[in-house]
């Protein structure tokens, strides 16, 4: 499936504008809000290959970047900071993919900021939140204080997870997960890492672990009432 991929500017009310990609096939199914982690911006390989594939199963994506990724700067914005992009670009996706479902999340620190945004206000017309490894903890430091917010969350949220992450070690997610019941998800990619990349000796390649990740997605976004 052809997508056209359309450079686009994103005002921040209040703080200023960055840069975005509306990655659109025809006939979109659905569009994925997609914030980057922390270390790399919106066209990193990572975020350019989750783009492409949705794209190819019938899914659009709106990938921007934080304003502190924009201005190259090292160290993440503030949340509030973070949590207004992140509404600035919910609201832009939807003008731009007038009725479809919208769904919000991302990699990492991405995913995480935009939970932190839809547990203080919801974000308007996001009907779940789909998380590509969230970042439980600190890596090496197990706990699970970052996810409290997560309770005050209505909406459907899909936590895609590999086995070797180093920020969520499972036997901290997995109680966080069956505590807010049916409406969270997880699905463990085997042998992957913090961004899905897996050892070699596991006998498949991170382009096949990656496939799994998107086809998970994309099963759940499908099945979203």
């Amino acid at each position: 499936m052809t997508a056209k991929a359309t450079e686009l500017k994103l005002d921040i009310e209040r703080i200023g504008t960055v840069s975005a990609i509306l990655t659109q096939p025809a006939h979109a199914r659905a569009c994925y809000v997609l914030a980057h982690g922390a270390g790399a911006d919106m066209r990193h390989a990572f975020m350019a290959k989750v783009a492409v594939g949705l794209a190819e199963r019938g899914i659009a994506t709106f990938r921007f970047n934080f304003p502190y990724m924009e201005e190259k700067k090292g160290r993440p914005d503030q949340p509030a900071v973070a949590h207004a992009a992140i509404r600035a670009a919910v609201a832009e996706a939807a003008r731009q993919c007038l009725g479809v479902r919208l769904i919000a999340g991302g990699k990492s620190f991405g995913g995480r900021m935009t939970s932190q945004a839809q547990s203080k206000a919801p974000l308007p017309g996001v009907k779940g939140l789909a998380f590509l490894g969230f970042p439980l903890h600190a890596a090496k430091k197990p706990s699970s204080e970052r996810a409290e917010h997560l309770a005050s969350i209505a909406i459907p949220m899909l936590f895609l997870q590999g086995t070797r992450d180093d920020l969520a070690d499972l036997g901290h997610l997995k109680p966080v997960i069956a505590a807010l019941g049916a409406k969270a998800t997880l699905h463990e990619i085997e042998g992957g890492d913090h961004s899905f990349a897996v050892l070699k000796k596991s006998g498949r390649s991170n382009d096949e672990a990656l496939a799994e990740v998107l086809d998970v997605l994309v099963a759940w976004i499908d099945q979203l009432a």
